[in-house]
């Protein structure tokens, strides 16, 4: 039978790729945005689907396009690493979910997956990969960005009891084609091009970004309802990570590992000069902070209950990379 299936954060890179999946499927797709949104990431599906535009700060609009649909996926929400944003993360990370999560169940909605945050998780200590029981300590980085992401799993936890059928999905550190907007992509295009002369001494997970949407609509039909499922592949650290961005995009090696005590102090000597900007955007102290963690993950539990595929984590980044070369977005 075919479903309406409504879908917000669809122009970002995981709900583009999300759309573009679900608009092959036969079923009714209604897509969420603001008016000044991007379309173009979906300009390949955009006869196939119809268009709603609200914020998620208006409930009218929400209630609006929450008008007889089946299935929602909530993919929006405000990736930000600092603190000159607490307000706005906070107004569309949790008061925008909340809003989510009322409509969905005044209009009788069946499914909500939530697209969450490894950072909603926690920080593996000792390298030790985590799971989804583990408890949830990045509160000890003082990153708002995880405080709202970890807020927002509350809000739905207690829709779930509220009797809202909601699955959670945490995807790690995606890479892949159609980052338009160089979210993981960043670090690709900063290596190729020598912005980033040093590596933090944490590690993360990388998952493809193919995986995680295939992952997220096997959410929708085969996860468990108030469960979260970590969506994540290989464990590297950035060494690991920068090496193998070199091998493919044919730079030269980022070899100087940069401690986070003497990043604070290098961030405040490049913030007085006028070159400062030669030195990648993702040097800043908060991401950097982050980035000194180990944000390792254990995903059995996707891969046993959702069927998640893995790949290895260079074939991620070369995807990546062959999508930026082809179109000339790596100057």
């Amino acid at each position: 039978m075919r479903k309406k299936i409504l879908v917000t954060g669809a122009t970002g890179f995981i709900g583009s790729q999300l759309v573009i999946k679900l608009a092959s499927t036969g079923d009714d797709i209604t897509i969420l945005v603001r008016k000044s949104s991007d379309l173009r990431p979906l300009e390949s599906v955009l006869n196939n689907i119809t268009v709603l535009y609200g914020d998620l700060a208006n409930r009218g609009a929400i209630g609006e396009a929450m008008k007889g649909v089946d299935q929602v996926y909530h993919s929006a929400g405000l990736t930000y690493m600092g603190d000159k944003k607490n307000a706005l993360l906070y107004r569309i990370n949790v008061e925008g979910t909340q809003n989510i999560l009322d409509a969905a169940l005044e209009a009788g909605v069946k499914r909500v997956v939530h697209v969450s945050s490894i950072t909603a998780v926690g920080i593996a200590k000792n390298r030790v990969p985590v799971d989804e029981s583990v408890r949830w300590n990045f509160d000890e980085i003082n990153l708002e960005y995880a405080r709202t992401k970890h807020l927002a799993e509350i809000a739905v936890a207690e829709a779930v009891k509220k009797g809202l059928d909601c699955v959670i999905v945490n995807p790690a550190f995606v890479f892949g084609a159609g980052d338009i907007n160089f979210n993981a992509g960043r670090i690709i295009k900063d290596v190729y091009n020598r912005r980033l002369p040093f590596y933090p001494l944490g590690g993360i997970c990388v998952v493809d970004v193919d995986i995680v949407a295939d992952t997220i609509m096997a959410a929708m039909d085969h996860g468990r309802t108030g469960e979260r499922y970590i969506l994540g592949g290989e464990n590297v650290t950035y060494k690991q990570l920068a090496d193998t961005i070199s091998r493919i995009t044919g730079a030269p090696k980022v070899r100087l590992p940069l401690p986070f005590g003497i990043a604070k102090i290098l961030k405040s000597v490049l913030d007085r000069k006028k070159n400062k900007n030669k030195i990648s955007k993702l040097f800043n102290l908060s991401m950097f902070r982050v980035a000194s963690e180990f944000l390792f993950y254990n995903s059995e539990k996707a891969r046993r209950e959702l069927n998640m595929s893995v790949a290895p984590h260079e074939e991620s980044v070369r995807k990546a990379f062959e999508w930026y070369r082809d179109r000339n977005l790596l100057n």
